[in-house]
């Protein structure tokens, strides 16, 4: 089994956060649906048939593009690929491109899966993040989303930034558990290079982060779902029960994946490329029948550590069976020796063959995971 993510670069305006590829100009949208169509002909050999069962349209905004063109896309996936029944299929999408009309049409081409770029439910923080829709606006597409009978919904939402404060972080969670939404996604906002909060903050005209605002927020997410029934299989994703995004899972079990579009990654387990991140030389390379990207094979080294990195970050940890089988008994050995360490700190458990974070130690995790890296096998 093997998951299909497509990359659409456009969004309406930049969150003063977002490091993600994208553009705001609209002026090469049909170009590049052209171009999105032939590298998904192109380059369909490379799951070696394997069939498909998640198809993730991220982004920038999938919603921006019309209905027609997003039918477009899952068509030219049918035609190329074997498409398990029923496929996790998802749409993400912004409130304020959000109707009645639009989410029926992506349900009659296939999509039951809605991912909602929700980030707050109050408008001085939307305005602050320089989201393109207002509070009324998330309210009401969640709204239609259920009154058009697709009630297998994800939100994002963002904590840790300037402006909000424990009281309002509880209010954006409770507004979430009252509508009844199946999957959380909840990240801790980042500073990243060359983005727009990265110059505000450099320029004295934001307020830096604040960690342990950071860190007791992320504690009281993980309190407040924990009493509102949401598994917390993921540092960043809770869901209901049967509600976990079955796209993300592959990635962090390492399943093989295709990235289609500009600045898209795939995945074979042996290798992984990625696509060139620029809008007008993707489109021209596909006119040239030659789609341009980087390629990286992996060691085992590398691919343990990935393991590590990914495992540890989920609910079932790292498993130690699957270490020793695929790579060694010494590795396995280790390792465990190496997470008892963190064990004794009160960071990690192990216990029937897994290492798995505490509650505490998902504060630490990236550290955690860096500390548990191998140089050599």
């Amino acid at each position: 089994m093997a998951g299909i993510y497509i990359h659409i670069p456009f969004c309406k305006q930049a969150c003063v956060y977002c490091n993600f590829h994208f553009s705001t100009s609209m002026q090469l949208k049909n170009d590049f649906v052209n171009a999105l169509l032939k590298e998904i002909n192109i380059r369909k050999d490379y799951l070696e048939n394997e069939n498909i069962e998640t198809i993730y349209l991220g982004g920038g905004s999938p919603s921006l593009l019309s209905p027609n063109e997003l039918e477009l896309i899952l068509d030219q996936l049918h035609k190329n690929f074997r498409i398990c029944q029923p496929a996790e299929i998802t749409l993400e999408a912004n409130p304020d491109d959000i109707s009645y009309e639009k989410i029926v049409a992506w349900q009659s081409f296939g999509f039951n899966r809605l991912s909602l770029g929700i980030q707050s439910f109050f408008d001085e923080d939307l305005k602050w993040m320089n989201r393109a829709h207002t509070t009324e606006q998330s309210i009401n597409s969640i709204r239609l989303a259920k009154e058009a009978g697709l009630s297998n919904l994800s939100i994002d939402l963002i904590y840790g930034m300037p402006g909000l404060n424990d009281e309002k972080w509880k209010l954006n969670i409770e507004k979430a558990i009252a509508f009844d939404i199946p999957h959380l996604s909840c990240y801790a906002l980042t500073v990243e290079p060359k983005t727009s909060l990265h110059h505000l903050i450099q320029e004295n005209k934001s307020p830096g982060l604040n960690a342990e605002s950071q860190a007791r927020q992320f504690l009281l997410l993980m309190d407040w779902l924990e009493e509102g029934d949401y598994e917390h299989y993921e540092i960043s994703n809770f869901a209901r029960s049967g509600k976990r995004s079955r796209h993300n899972s592959s990635y962090w079990q390492q399943k093989k994946y295709i990235g289609f579009g500009p600045s898209a990654h795939s995945y074979d387990q042996r290798s992984r490329q990625w696509n060139i991140a620029n809008n007008a030389l993707y489109i021209d390379s596909l006119k040239k029948g030659m789609p341009s990207y980087e390629i990286e094979t992996l060691s085992p080294v590398q691919r343990l550590n990935e393991y590590i990195m990914t495992g540890l970050r989920t609910l079932e940890g790292i498993c130690l069976q699957f270490i020793k089988d695929e790579f060694g008994e010494s590795a396995a050995n280790l390792l465990n020796k190496d997470a008892a360490r963190y064990e004794k700190k009160g960071l990690t458990v192990i216990r029937e063959g897994t290492i798995r974070l505490t509650r505490e130690g998902k504060l630490w995790a990236d550290g955690i995971a860096a500390g548990l890296f191998f140089e050599k096998l």
